[in-house]
């Protein structure tokens, strides 16, 4: 029987306690951020939470990733090469790296995955980072399934997974390839400092600078046109699976413990499923089952609008991946104001509304504005004093929803057992033994160091399981007890040390015998890179990175554009989405004069003018100066 592939579930952790809420809620794995160069500044992590997240997902045979994927500068190999070290020895699965510099064959052997930040948009690139000694490569999110199915069948035959993302925030940019924030802003999104350029409002002009009036949607003409809709591809794991998707990440480093508890629960309960009626060819990556005391809806956590954005080929899927009115979260519609009355909002609602709720709505001008309910008695809301003033007919909706948020906040949302399995029996010299198996494949017996033979005067049965059942101080379950110990008598404070002995036994066991991932070889040739030459694209900041590309074959001509900023218009964006597409107004399409050939957006940071590679349907963003 072919062997079952493993599907992992990645879930994001700004910190300790966001990680195990993940590993509770049904995670395979977590990543989180180091004390340094992580692509998510604001969310690193010191060694020592890192370390407590380790020996705690361990347990559950969770992995661990550790963000260090930003370029990095030459002074910093040193410290690099040093978190790497510190790393591996507190015992973290893989690191998740941009720069090739942590390629060298003379660091700690811990497993490396290609992130995103690396920029696999082609079969012949994930080839490459897969020889090169990546063990899983992040592959982008604007990728088809036809195309993770591509890049699933090359990294296999070179003994590397996929990770596709599947929920969260999108980058309008290929990642790794965004230049906007830093040519803008001064702050790299390559160096974990992305300002979100991709979420102000632009104007859209045409070469003379004049606002475009007459759009094809009829809006108008300043808007968040650079803002995506939120990655939502709940509905596709099976396929996803089926295109040989090994890793199913969800973003959000930076996003609290309770959408992280949300989000992870709905899609691990998606994932089970999946599993279930798999017919054995799929398995989960780690080990425990999940209990959740509520009902996962990913809609009510943060979003900008959902999308599966290119994963089909479905042209009305592809118009709707964008936040153009708000970049914020609008959430749901719960209400209208039927009249106001002072500070008082009379509202038509089917739904409880709640003390502290967090409202919104598109004022005149379009733009979205939010207050804050002071008190809401029945279908009447106070808004708290300074909120804007809201008239009647407004259609309002909720983005903070108190109730929810103090029951996600608890700690008792959902608990993770590992199944064991006991039997008590007899040996020839009338002590007892505890045989223990769990469902991460380890079996220990213990055995008392008393003898027994006092025949009890009651049924002992119930009594004994109720004493061996109690491991609610672990992270363990009994799913079957096989009692043989006939109808001697043993004090229940003994078969209590003979359990707590067990289950010591266990978690040593384990520890002993749990697979530990090592680093792949590189298996690159001499010329590998040959007729490479390198750009600022490529992201080569040190000198180690470039002797990598060098010694592959590559010619390195230029280097990070945060090392060494070109000069002249400079692209700083290549995106699948096209803003001509998404308005109707497709150049290859009759209706390309719907809009002027020449586009630009506009903002106080700067003129940016749009070009459209038709051949390979992408839309490219230059500095105009």
């Amino acid at each position: 029987m072919k062997k079952p592939r493993t599907l992992e579930l990645l879930a994001p952790a700004r910190d300790a306690a966001t990680a195990i809420a993940a590993i509770n809620h049904g995670a395979d794995a977590v990543y989180m951020g180091a004390p340094i160069l992580g692509a998510r500044a604001a969310a690193s992590n010191t060694l020592d939470d890192i370390a407590a997240v380790v020996d705690y997902a361990h347990r559950f045979g969770v992995k661990v990733y550790i963000t260090l994927n930003t370029i990095i500068y030459e002074s910093e190999l040193a410290e690099a090469d040093q978190l790497v070290e510190s790393l591996y020895n507190i015992g973290v699965d893989a690191v998740i790296v941009q720069d090739m510099a942590l390629l060298h064959p003379s660091l700690a052997p811990i497993q490396l995955h290609a992130s995103t930040q690396t920029d696999a948009r082609t079969d012949k690139k994930i080839e490459l980072l897969a020889q090169a000694g990546f063990s899983q490569i992040v592959v982008p999110r604007e990728f088809s399934l036809e195309q993770i199915r591509s890049a699933a069948a090359v990294a296999a035959r070179h003994g590397s997974d996929i990770e596709v993302f599947v929920h969260g925030a999108l980058c309008v940019s290929y990642s790794g390839d965004c230049h906007a924030s830093a040519m803008l802003g001064g702050r790299s999104a390559n160096r974990g400092e992305c300002s979100q350029i991709c979420r102000l409002e632009f104007k859209l002009t045409d070469a003379d600078g004049r606002p475009v009036a007459s759009l094809p949607d009829g809006g108008e003409a300043t808007r968040h046109w650079l803002s995506m809709a939120d990655m939502n591809r709940l509905a596709n794991l099976a396929q996803l699976a089926d295109a040989g998707a090994s890793s199913f990440k969800i973003e959000g480093r930076l996003k609290n413990v309770s959408y992280v508890k949300n989000v992870v629960a709905a899609y691990s309960r998606a994932l089970d499923q999946i599993v279930a009626e798999s017919d054995g060819r799929y398995v989960r990556s780690s080990y425990g089952r999940t209990v959740l005391n509520f009902t996962p809806d990913v809609a009510s956590s943060f979003n900008r609008g959902f999308t599966t954005y290119f994963l089909t080929s479905d042209d009305k899927a592809q118009r709707n991946i964008t936040s153009w009115k708000s970049p914020k979260w609008i959430g749901r519609q719960v209400a209208r104001v039927v009249k106001c009355k002072g500070n008082a909002l009379q509202v038509r609602t089917t739904e409880t509304i709640n003390n502290g709720d967090g409202l919104g709505f598109f004022d005149a001008s379009g733009k979205f504005v939010g207050f804050r309910v002071n008190r809401a008695e029945d279908t009447v809301l106070y808004p708290a004093p300074g909120s804007p003033a809201v008239p009647a007919g407004t259609v309002l909706y909720r983005n903070s929803n108190t109730a929810r948020e103090a029951m996600l906040g608890r700690d008792d949302t959902a608990v993770r057992r590992i199944d064991v399995t006991m039997t008590l029996r007899r040996v020839p010299d009338g002590r007892l033994a505890l045989d223990l198996a769990d469902e991460r494949g380890n079996s220990v017996t213990v055995t008392t160091e008393k003898t027994y033979d006092d025949k009890a005067r009651s049924p002992q049965l119930a009594q004994r399981r109720n004493t061996l059942e109690r491991l609610g101080d672990t992270i363990y379950q009994l799913s079957d007890l096989t009692d043989l110990a006939d109808d001697i008598f043993v004090p229940a404070k003994d078969l209590t040390t003979l359990r707590r002995d067990g289950i010591d036994a266990l978690d040593r066991a384990w520890r002993i015998h749990r697979p530990v991932p090592r680093r792949k070889p590189c298996t690159l040739g001499e010329d590998a890179l040959k007729g490479l030459v390198t750009t600022y694209h490529d992201n080569v900041a040190n000198s180690r990175a470039a002797k990598f590309y060098t010694d592959h074959g590559a010619e390195v001509a230029q280097k990070a554009a945060e090392v060494e900023r070109p000069e002249g218009p400079v692209r700083i964006m290549t995106t699948r989405y096209c803003l001509r597409r998404s308005l109707g107004a497709c150049l290859l399409s009759p209706d390309a004069d719907k809009l002027p050939r020449d586009l630009f957006l506009e903002a106080p940071i700067g003129r940016l003018r749009l070009k459209f590679d038709c051949k390979n349907c992408n839309m490219q963003l230059y500095t105009d100066k």
